[in-house]
């Protein structure tokens, strides 16, 4: 029970990552909004999590939405001490030159924009907190990717943006440090996700072969092996790290 009594939003929380965040949390002992653009996928997720989560249909780009979602996960579980900035999308592989203009502002919105508008409304009640261990008051986890580190040709728009929120995480965790505020991220390699396909271009035994031969460990990410690593970026073990942008691998970054 590391989380026990926190209350938590994960966005993107309908599927993937963002579903074994979720599983993962609520097993030990938060209750989580799951916050997903698809609603039904929210609920489906809430609903096998059990009474401890609760669904939200939310658009992360639109900042009238991101304040909602942080007012109804204060209403509905009386505090918010966990925010998990997990919503993203990608693009198909293709020459940096020949990204069409929507596929790019939309990569931005999600990606990018999403994390400024949830940190310019979680900070100010994170700060309103009371200090828990060591004077915790909040912590931050966002999802960034191994794309960020070591960027696969053909994924410029993506893998740039990727490196956007590591870089995004490490400053906030510097000037959030003395308000009691930690502000982390995870490096996932290419998992069995929804984006999977995108992220290769078309999901077949060559391609995979192809991505797996690149991951040292020889299998591609789980949404329970990032449940299992957020849980503890999240807890009090780790009131010690800030500015941490784990990469969850199997190796691929060495």
């Amino acid at each position: 029970m590391r989380l026990k009594d926190k209350v938590a939003i994960v966005t993107g929380g309908g599927s993937g990552f963002g579903e074994g965040i979720v599983h993962k949390f609520v097993a030990e002992g938060a209750r989580v909004l799951v916050a997903d653009r698809d609603g039904a996928n929210a609920e489906r997720v809430a609903a096998a999590a059990g009474p401890a989560a609760s669904a939200l249909q939310v658009d992360v780009s639109i900042a009238a939405d991101v304040r909602r979602m942080m007012d109804t996960a204060q209403q509905r579980f009386g505090g918010l001490d966990i925010l998990v900035n997990n919503a993203g999308v990608g693009h198909l592989p293709q020459p940096l030159e020949g990204l069409p203009e929507d596929e790019f502002d939309r990569i931005t919105a999600v990606n990018m924009r999403a994390i400024y508008l949830a940190m310019r409304e979680v900070v100010p009640r994170f700060k309103a907190n009371p200090p828990g261990v060591h004077g915790q008051r909040g912590v931050v986890l966002n999802m960034a990717s191994t794309a960020g580190v070591s960027p696969r040709p053909r994924l410029a728009w993506y893998n740039a943006s990727k490196g956007w929120v590591i870089t995004a995480t490490r400053a906030c965790a510097v000037e959030l440090a003395p308000a009691g505020i930690r502000v982390v991220a995870l490096n996932p390699v290419a998992g069995e996700t929804p984006l999977l396909k995108t992220f290769m271009g078309e999901d077949t035994p060559e391609m995979r072969a192809k991505f797996l031969a690149t991951i040292p460990i020889g299998r591609f990410s789980l949404p329970e092996d990032l449940g299992n690593a957020a849980c503890f970026l999240c807890s009090d073990e780790a009131t010690m790290l800030t500015g941490v942008c784990m990469e969850v691998d199997g190796g691929r970054c060495i």
